[in-house]
């Protein structure tokens, strides 16, 4: 028998590998039918102690994949039920995943995931990361593993805080950029279209121009600077356009680059549109007595508290 678990086991593996997804006891059986089933669950059992193989459930059962060589070494000596848990987490990436989902995924106890949570996160397998979707839970993912924008908020938070201060201060100083570079174009006394053109500024150099300053204690990312940009152009302060650029340029995406200036309206907003019911998208549907009315506008409130 255990001749029959030597020679079992390597072709189990190539299997795997032939099938990357995963193979099923039934892919196993009809490669080796003459292997008995106790024998077959054997060397299953003898490749995941090893920590050669996954575990994972799926709509047709059980499956085994084959487990990367670095995976293997960490979970060497881990039960089948921390396996599982361990690569439901693993294949959540770096966005996460709730300990709720990891329940309904692995159909254990809610009381065995956290026992093997705590003992993934006192190894240093997994960390738990606070999400700014729901601050009082946490998501789970692999201990080396930078969370995503979506789960940290980026740049913009702190601690699961919206900083709005900080926001506010990027904004003013690109805007502050922006003009600087089209009094410069006024200045140059060239025709009008040279100076348009030469009041424009691509994101790269705001954001060089902002990573010079020193302002931000994060790494911010160009992507991080266009968004700032941007809520500039929904105020009408800034505008953009976009051009070709040849491949590799500084600041280019896909053979196209984004220019930005600032620009000065023509006319003043009257008062009407300054307050918050020139710009209400539900102004039709506003009235006293009704779900949305004057008394119970939380952006009237503010806009008369400022």
């Amino acid at each position: 028998m255990i001749l029959n678990l030597l020679s079992s086991s390597p072709r189990i593996i190539e299997l795997c590998h032939q099938f990357p997804h995963g193979i099923t006891d039934q892919v196993i059986q009809n490669d080796m039918p003459h292997m008995e089933a106790q024998q077959r669950a054997m060397a299953i059992n003898r490749l995941l102690s090893m920590g050669q193989l996954d575990l994972l459930r799926s709509n047709a059962g059980l499956l085994y994949r084959i487990k990367e060589s670095q995976n293997a070494s960490k979970m060497k000596g881990s039960d089948n039920q921390e396996k599982l848990v361990y690569q439901i987490i693993e294949d959540a990436g770096n966005k996460g995943i709730w300990s709720r989902d990891i329940r309904y995924k692995s159909n254990l106890p809610l009381t065995e995931i956290n026992k093997i949570l705590k003992n993934l996160e006192s190894k240093k397998l997994i960390k738990a990361v606070k999400s700014v979707a729901a601050s009082k839970k946490k998501v789970y993912m692999l201990y080396n593993l930078q969370p995503d924008r979506s789960v940290t908020g980026g740049a913009w938070y702190s601690d699961q805080d919206f900083e709005s201060e900080f926001v506010e201060v990027l904004n003013q100083q690109c805007f502050k950029f922006l003009q600087s570079k089209a009094e410069a174009a006024r200045e140059s006394k060239q025709n009008p279209m040279i100076q348009r053109n030469s009041s424009f500024a691509s994101s790269h150099e705001v954001w060089k121009y902002i990573c010079e300053l020193g302002i931000s204690k994060v790494e911010l990312s160009m992507e991080d600077i266009e968004t700032i940009l941007n809520t500039l152009i929904y105020d009408g302060k800034v505008e953009m356009t976009i051009i070709a650029a040849k491949e590799g340029t500084v600041g280019s995406v896909d053979g196209q680059m984004k220019l930005y200036r600032a620009v000065s309206p023509l006319i003043q907003p009257t008062g009407l549109v300054r307050t918050p019911c020139g710009l209400c998208p539900v102004f039709d549907d506003c009235h006293e007595g009704g779900e949305i009315s004057p008394s119970n506008c939380i952006y009237m409130t503010e806009w008369l508290e400022f």
